[in-house]
């Protein structure tokens, strides 16, 4: 079993210079609510530059897919595609995402973020109220719950 470092694999995606947006539970923990996640979830934008880009860190990282029983690799072909690439790391599980909610692609929502810092690496971040929306038009129950708490930090913001 992998030792589960976000930061590792937040550091990798920088070096190799990966246009991603941290989205999900992640990005709920770095707004401040105290939710429990077991895996980052990024939002890549999707074109043949950042998918090299992103196959090097992946690469980095010894990404394999996590349903598989042997180690397949993710390819460019495969993030080019835009789905979901659902991910075992060295560094723990990633999901790299070429959209969220209802088909929002990076562009879509690339002036809805904020930068986090985390140590010196500066990190983008779906905005609160951005990721307040994208939870609520999931509409399932885990999601719900955690709009309750970003509204919470929201709230306290105001």
């Amino acid at each position: 079993m992998p030792t589960q470092s976000f930061q590792r694999i937040l550091e990798l995606l920088d070096e190799h210079r990966v246009e991603f947006i941290v989205v999900g539970g992640v990005a709920a923990v770095l707004h401040g609510a105290p939710v429990t996640t077991f895996d980052i979830d990024t939002l890549v934008k999707v074109d043949a530059q950042n998918a090299d880009r992103l196959l090097a860190a992946l690469t980095a990282l010894d990404a394999r897919y996590r349903e598989h029983s042997g180690p397949i690799r993710p390819t460019k072909e495969d993030v080019m595609a835009g789905g979901h690439l659902l991910l075992m790391t060295n560094a723990g599980p990633l999901d790299v995402l070429g959209f969220i909610g209802q088909n929002r692609r990076y562009d879509d929502v690339a002036e809805k973020t904020s930068s986090v810092r985390i140590g010196s690496l500066p990190i983008r971040v779906l905005n609160l109220e951005t990721l307040i929306e994208e939870k609520k038009a999931l509409g399932r129950d885990k999601d719900l719950a955690v709009v309750r708490l970003l509204e919470a930090v929201l709230r306290r913001r105001g």
